[in-house]
């Protein structure tokens, strides 16, 4: 197994797994949900590709192509994350906002309406700043330890094969 690739995932799946207790210690409200969901502290994706930046620079060196790529591919998501993905999220919250507006309006109107009843669009898609620092930094620490697993794994397998 590619151990780069299994260091990435389970520092989604562990950044996931950290947005439960989080928002508990934050709302009071207990939603295992949230690792199904986006948005959140910490960034799930910023885990991933810092993560995988980290392991591949601890085991390649920083003047690789690999490290460049990943590198850059992680700055990249981490933008996204926080910039246009975020921006839609707000955008998202003043569209659903417009339903109850929509509403308030044909109160005072008499002329009939039928009215569907639209379903919510998704709120928390994109981070906060914040949210993608946090998520840097558990895969700065997820591919640091996902190295030193696998330099440990290679020791033992030269000590059993001589």
């Amino acid at each position: 197994m590619n151990k780069g690739i299994l260091t990435a995932l389970l520092s989604i799946l562990l950044a996931q797994g950290f947005k439960i207790p989080l928002h508990y210690i934050k709302r009071k409200e207990w939603k295992p949900e949230l690792f199904f969901q986006t948005g959140g502290m910490p960034s799930s994706h910023s885990a991933g590709v810092a993560s995988l930046t980290t392991f591949i620079a601890l085991k390649k060196g920083m003047k690789t192509i690999d490290f460049a790529l990943s590198f850059i591919f992680g700055l990249i998501v981490m933008y996204d994350a926080q910039g246009i993905r975020r921006q839609t999220g707000e955008l998202t919250l003043k569209v659903n906002s417009l339903d109850e507006l929509v509403r308030k309006a044909h109160e005072k109107e008499s002329v009939e309406f039928e009215e569907k009843k639209p379903t919510r669009l998704k709120e928390m898609l994109g981070h906060q700043p914040l949210e993608v620092v946090g998520g840097a930094l558990l895969g700065l620490v997820m591919g640091s330890l996902g190295f030193l697993m696998s330099k440990k794994d290679r020791q033992r397998k030269r000590f059993f094969v001589r």
